[in-house]
């Protein structure tokens, strides 16, 4: 019988996931899929690895009400439909992982109380991203999971990089940039070799333009610099939340408007961004085909602010050598990536206009300084790989990489050098 591993990626009302099997070093897709509406109006759709529609059909309140019911229909559909393999472990994104791991690691009752401290710090992702890890917990305690951080790729940047003009004792209690999405951007790192040789050792800014949007400067393939921060509202413009933001509006809204932290949080979280400057919507593709002057504002500023994050991180790096365009905006939006290429041009980026439309890779000019590329992203791969990884380390009784279980963040002073 074959080995396979789930990957969970759970959101507010929604659980994707992607069932790989283990097929000698290789990770074969068996299936991906979506519930959908959790709680509400549940929907359970599956396809096969060449994209066939599998099952799509409503779920009960039984089945699809939370993340509990959702995981026990999901384990009980596999069993029916993932013959001749068995599932042998459960690779989960958890979108903070604190200063403390810069590795993926096995689930246990203490890691998912230190996790629990990071929900006020990403209070979107983290209550949502561990509770199928304590649903499973609970109805399958032999089985093991993995939880992979989307800020442990960016543990390897400098203190300067990392640090708030605050006095000292807050970095060391843990008030520091942390960065986000770095399960996209370690897996662009490791796909730049193959795709792009003549970058991948060199200076690159990869920009993770999605519903979540931030930039990250690598540096032979390490983070050195990347635009989110202690939470993941800095930085560009995204969907709903606002990014940067001169910290004084959040004294200005309450103090002189009277509004709660939990009325501004919602402010910054859901209602900000694109959807904020546009009045119309969130979603890129919306305000590209709107002609309301918010929507058309909206990509402007979406546009502009993206291109001084670039300039910023090509100045982290102290040059640039390429940039690549990924995420659901990134991989697809032929007029987004133009007219950031455009207003970039002064880096000495040159856009090659139909390579451009057919989608790339490769985006920029034969002659062209700076090159630019066009990478899909695969965050739930790259869980499958560490999940793969902690498993085979366990099976040769070998334990968990140093990494990933690192010193405190107050300890990072001494390693760089700066003494308290």
């Amino acid at each position: 019988m074959a080995d396979a591993i789930l990957v969970v990626n759970a959101g507010s009302s929604s659980l994707k996931f992607q069932v790989f099997e283990l097929e000698a070093d290789a990770l074969t897709v068996r299936f991906r899929g979506l519930i959908d509406g959790m709680g509400t109006r549940p929907n359970f759709a599956v396809k096969d690895a060449a994209g066939a529609s599998v099952v799509d059909r409503p779920l009960s309140a039984a089945e699809g009400g939370d993340p509990a019911s959702c995981l026990a229909f999901l384990g009980a559909w596999l069993r029916e439909a993932v013959t001749g393999s068995e599932v042998v472990g459960v690779g989960h994104r958890v979108v903070h992982g604190g200063a403390r791991y810069s590795a993926p690691v096995r689930v246990d009752a203490q890691l998912l109380a230190e996790l629990e401290k990071f929900v006020p710090l990403a209070p979107l992702h983290q209550p949502h991203n561990l509770a199928p890890i304590r649903a499973l917990m609970a109805s399958r305690p032999e089985l093991p999971q993995v939880a992979c951080f989307d800020t442990a790729f960016h543990r390897t940047q400098p203190i300067e990089a990392a640090l708030f003009a605050l006095p000292r004792h807050y970095y060391d209690e843990g008030v520091l940039r942390y960065g986000f999405h770095g399960l996209s951007y370690e897996y662009i790192a490791a796909q730049l070799p193959r795709v792009a040789p003549e970058i991948a050792a060199g200076r690159v800014v990869v920009a993770h333009l999605g519903s979540g949007v931030s930039m990250c400067a690598l540096e032979r393939g390490r983070s050195v610099c990347s635009t989110m921060g202690f939470t993941a509202l800095d930085g560009c413009p995204m969907g709903t939340r606002c990014g940067e933001l001169d910290p004084g509006v959040v004294i200005y809204l309450g103090r002189e408007r009277g509004m709660s932290f939990d009325a501004i949080e919602a402010l910054l979280y859901k209602k900000s961004g694109l959807l904020g400057i546009s009045g119309v919507s969130n979603d890129m593709r919306d305000l590209l085909a709107s002609d309301a002057p918010g929507a058309r504002l909206a990509v402007d500023f979406f546009v502009y602010r993206i291109a001084c994050e670039l300039g910023s991180l090509a100045a982290a790096l102290g040059g640039i050598d390429g940039i690549v365009f990924t995420a659901g905006v990134g991989e697809n939006s032929a007029l987004i990536r133009a007219r950031i290429c455009e207003r970039s041009a002064w880096l000495g980026l040159a856009l090659d206009t139909d390579a451009n439309t057919s989608g790339g890779p490769r985006i920029s000019r034969a002659g062209s300084r700076v090159s630019a590329w066009v990478i899909p992203t695969n965050e739930e791969l790259m869980i499958a790989r560490h999940t793969r990884e902690l498993l085979a380390q366990a099976a040769a009784g070998k334990p968990q990489r140093e990494s990933a279980r690192a010193a405190p963040v107050q300890d990072a002073s001494i390693r760089h050098g700066y003494g308290l």
